[in-house]
């Protein structure tokens, strides 16, 4: 006899509406789903508090002779209207810097400008080729360092004859950089030889990434998210990214980056942490690091300070912390311990790696019932209940809201795959975790998408891991994370 057939069936689904952002502190209409479109129609967050320490937008330049002209021509593209060439039911035109931020950007006086001889093995350093790069790097920030009411931010141009020192199996240009530039305060904007190619074929696309990056960088805020429905007043984010730091004799110690926003997604400051313990097993800790439970107290308990030194000292009321790994027990007990005053406490774990995937089915005219696929992916904003504990959201996947003609799907390529959040500690409707992870997608200042596929509380607190992993001299504390980007 056969066994009886068993129905599976899925719970039903939930459609998210795109996040809106927040151009304005004091017009609640100033609000658009697309960050660009709202930048042309409202300007920025902080467009009228910007211009009032400096006038401005003044750029440093350092990088070899030969590459200057065309890093000048690079920053006058940026101050020009451009209509755009690719992506353009997502791209508007760019007015040029000044209509968009509401200040001038100009070259920084001549003390502000660095040159480089063409070749590295002409950098006056002795050493490796990549010892002579971090020498330079620091010799050019510490010289622009006694000039620093010249600029707000520096542009660096590392050419791509230069590529076999760039990133060495123990060197990262970019990474050494940002952190040479942490020391200093001073935050940096790379540029290699692609730019230029770039932006021959898409200008208004590279001026779009570059001026949001150069204003964010400078200080400036190009928006924010509006209140989400549904989320409680007084909730804060802290995004964990555990790395593998190795000290004087091949010891081990898992580092942890903790970065924290505000309720608005705004606040961006991140606490580089060191474990007490040495790690024991390297091949584990490669794996899955985690905190032992007083280093987890520790490093939360260091972020919480963060939220408070900018906040007049008030708690949040509700903290929901985001990491890509399990937490493990002992890791919620330290999170408990150091968040003791918080009335509530969200552990989230956001995987990117399901093998789930999605299709939208449609229906013909006038029919019954979905019947064939949809030439677009699922909606962006899907949620699918796996459990009480878990959800599958899409935060890639079809926004025609913010299409200049009909549909829209970032990058145009393959069927999206969901993020899995995973709840260790709180309650509540898996729902809202599903918008605060969907609307913190769109927090990355540093391009010019929509979204980024994981909110910006894991991609951000990666990078910087990263960056810690790769210059294990970074002194461990307090960072503005526009440094970093």
């Amino acid at each position: 006899m056969s066994s009886p057939a068993i129905e599976a069936k899925l719970a039903p689904f939930q459609l998210m509406e795109e996040p809106v952002l927040s151009f304005s502190p004091d017009k609640s209409n100033a609000t658009d789903i697309h960050p660009l479109r709202g930048l042309v129609r409202h300007g920025p967050f902080t467009k009228r508090s910007f211009g009032t320490y400096t006038p401005a937008l003044r750029v440093a330049l350092v990088g070899p002779e030969a590459g200057r002209s065309r890093v000048i021509a690079l920053m006058k593209l940026v101050q020009q209207e451009h209509a755009p060439t690719d992506r353009k039911e997502y791209v508007p035109t760019y007015p040029g810097f000044e209509k968009v931020f509401g200040i001038p950007m100009h070259s920084a006086a001549a003390s502000a400008r660095v040159a480089w001889p063409d070749s590295l093995d002409d950098l006056d350093f002795e050493g490796s080729r990549e010892q002579r790069l971090h020498a330079a790097f620091e010799s050019a920030l510490g010289r622009l360092d006694l000039v620093r009411s010249e600029f707000d931010v520096v542009v660096v141009h590392l050419p791509d004859a230069w590529a076999e020192a760039l990133r060495t199996p123990d060197f990262d240009a970019h990474d050494a950089l940002k952190a040479i530039g942490a020391k200093f305060g001073i935050p940096t904007q790379v540029l290699n030889d692609r730019a230029f190619t770039y932006s021959a074929a898409a200008a208004a696309s590279i001026a779009w990434r570059l001026a949001i990056a150069l204003y964010v960088k400078a200080g400036g805020i190009p928006w924010k998210l509006a209140p989400l429905p549904g989320i409680p007043e007084g909730t804060a984010y802290i995004g964990l990214a555990y790395a593998l730091r190795r000290h004087e004799g091949g010891v081990h110690f898992v580092t942890c980056c903790s970065q924290v926003f505000d309720m608005d997604g705004g606040g961006m400051q991140f606490v580089a942490f060191e474990a007490r313990d040495p790690v024991t097993d390297l091949q584990e800790a490669k794996r899955n690091p985690f905190l032992s439970r007083s280093d987890m107290r520790a490093v939360l308990a260091r972020s919480l300070q963060l939220f408070q030194k900018r906040n007049g000292g008030a708690l949040p009321k509700r903290l929901v912390v985001h990491k890509t790994s399990a937490f493990r027990s002992e890791e919620i007990q330290g999170a408990r311990e150091a968040l003791a005053a918080v009335p509530e406490l969200e552990c989230i774990e956001v995987g990117s790696a399901s093998s789930w995937r999605g299709v939208w089915m449609v229906g013909s005219p006038g029919g019954p019932k979905p019947t064939k696929a949809d030439g677009y992916p699922v909606p962006r904003g899907i949620v699918q209940q796996r459990s009480e504990t878990s959800c599958f959201v899409w935060v890639a996947g079809n926004a025609p809201g913010v299409s200049m003609t009909s549909a829209y799907y970032q990058g145009g390529k393959s069927i999206p795959r969901p993020l899995v959040l995973t709840r260790y500690a709180g309650s509540g409707p898996m729902h809202l975790i599903a918008a605060e992870a969907l609307a913190l997608t769109k927090m990355d200042w540093n391009n010019d998408a929509l979204y980024d596929p994981v909110p910006v509380t894991i991609s951000y607190s990666k990078r910087l891991a990263r960056t810690i992993a790769n210059v294990p001299d970074l002194p461990s504390r307090d960072y503005p994370y526009r440094l970093f980007m």
